[in-house]
């Protein structure tokens, strides 16, 4: 998360004013952020640069929502409209048809593993924290893993797992309180136990 902005409030009353190089430095400032989280978040179908211009565009048209709160900085407003924009791009995404593939037996075309995610996918079975040598294929398999949960667990699990964000953070940049989160992180971490036991008895 970048320092707070000094110039904030001075900025966005430029951008009311119709102040375009305000709103470039608003971008410019906020773009890692953004950039960031749209790429940890965004459907495959999705360039991270569409999913990044659409939060922007959702920023300048909701800016008049925005009030200033001592101690939370404009970026945890932003960072929480970012991971709601990539959650309803998840959920659109699932709800479009796709095309079906006979190596992934028919739930869409998320494709056959390979011998080294196969290996991964033991290893997960047998004592859920292998050791992972083919990075490649462990991110492949996780990437995999986590396009069949719904987009609610996938975001969480990434969140808490991939980036190893504190439940106090993903409260802070989702909005859901803390007993909420871990509930729903312990259904999410059982529900893609589960997945991986599914792909790992699907013949080679």
């Amino acid at each position: 998360m970048p320092d707070p902005d000094p110039d904030l409030a001075s900025r966005l009353e430029r951008i009311a004013a119709g102040d375009h190089d305000a709103a470039r430095e608003l971008v410019e400032r906020c773009h890692p952020l953004v950039a960031k989280l749209a790429c940890a978040h965004r459907p495959r179908s999705l360039s991270e640069e569409d999913l990044v211009q659409e939060v922007f565009m959702k920023m300048f048209a909701h800016l008049d929502r925005y009030q200033p709160r001592a101690g939370i900085p404009f970026e945890h407003w932003l960072s929480r409209l970012a991971v709601n924009t990539c959650l309803d791009a998840l959920r659109a995404e699932r709800r479009r048809p796709v095309e079906r593939s006979a190596s992934a037996g028919g739930r869409g075309s998320i494709g056959a593993i390979g011998e080294g995610e196969r290996g991964w996918l033991e290893s997960l079975a047998v004592d859920g924290a292998p050791a992972v040598e083919d990075a490649l294929a462990a991110r492949e398999l996780v990437e995999m893993l986590l396009a069949r949960l719904e987009p609610r667990d996938r975001l969480l699990l990434t969140l808490l797992d991939l980036e190893e964000r504190s439940v106090a953070e993903v409260a802070e940049a989702t909005g859901w309180n803390r007993t909420l989160i871990k509930v729903r992180a312990f259904r999410a971490r059982r529900r893609l136990r589960a997945v991986a036991e599914r792909l790992r008895r699907e013949p080679s």
